[in-house]
């Protein structure tokens, strides 16, 4: 690891829980300041606090739902105000509902598409700007639901390749502006994924047997203190992944 992140600041989308929270502690601990971004304002504070005791570094504190633009706007500007700008944006924020297309339910539709897809968008828009100034770095947590198909949750599925589509061409378009791209695609992560749902995945796996969230922030990590370099896509997959899935 190089020690490009320190004192830069980072914000990371779904803060609260799983590769967010993880995400969050791998960057305070290579010296970034943290932006901490989800809903649960009281979760976010407790994972700040621990940040700033164990990693000596600043965090902001900003409940937001990437629904919502006007709440993404405001993110990002009490961001610029707290620290001058933004060098890291972690669109983490995502989730999962309900399953076969022909039972899926207009709001659950509507509430994946708009967290997965327009929170996205938002975060990026918004973060432009000062990314540019900065020579700063978009990382996207995509899935490997985004790579191959995923019969159990099309839309979901379609969200994440929406996601890689977008951040593919988003490199292509600002990538003479010196604003680093980079898509994380895990596959099933030991974390409260899935929840909303049914089992969360924390549920449904022992531990070793799943990418830990852990593993996944030390990937983001790794793209984000890599400078003026682009890493088009990580995959995380645990070994025995693809003998499951195409056997």
């Amino acid at each position: 690891m190089t020690n490009s992140l320190e004192r830069k600041t980072a914000i990371v989308t779904g803060a609260s829980t799983g590769i967010g929270a993880a995400t969050c502690r791998e960057l305070a601990a290579a010296g970034a300041n943290v932006v901490l971004a989800a809903r649960s304002e009281d979760r976010l504070a407790e994972i700040a606090d621990d940040l700033e005791a164990t990693h000596d570094v600043e965090t902001l504190v900003e409940p937001t739902n990437v629904r919502e633009e006007d709440a993404v706007d405001a993110l990002l500007e009490a961001t610029v105000d707290e620290f001058g700008g933004i060098d890291v944006l972690v669109n983490n924020a995502g989730l999962a509902r309900g399953g076969d297309v022909e039972s899926l339910s207009t709001d659950d539709y509507e509430t994946m598409q708009e967290t997965n897809v327009d929170g996205v968008f938002y975060a990026t828009r918004a973060a432009i700007p000062s990314l540019r100034e900065r020579d700063g770095h978009a990382i996207f947590v995509a899935s490997f639901a985004g790579r191959h198909p995923r019969p159990s949750n099309p839309v979901y599925a379609a969200t994440k390749w929406w996601v890689r589509g977008f951040a593919k061409s988003l490199a292509a378009q600002v990538g003479d502006d010196d604003i680093g791209i980079t898509i994380v695609n895990p596959a099933e992560v030991r974390s409260e994924f899935g929840a909303a749902y049914g089992e969360s995945f924390s549920e449904r796996f022992d531990e070793g047997e799943v990418t830990e969230p852990e593993e996944v922030a030390q990937a983001i990590r790794f793209a984000a203190s890599r400078g003026g370099s682009s890493i088009s896509e990580l995959d995380i997959n645990r070994r025995d992944k693809f003998t499951d899935t195409f056997h």
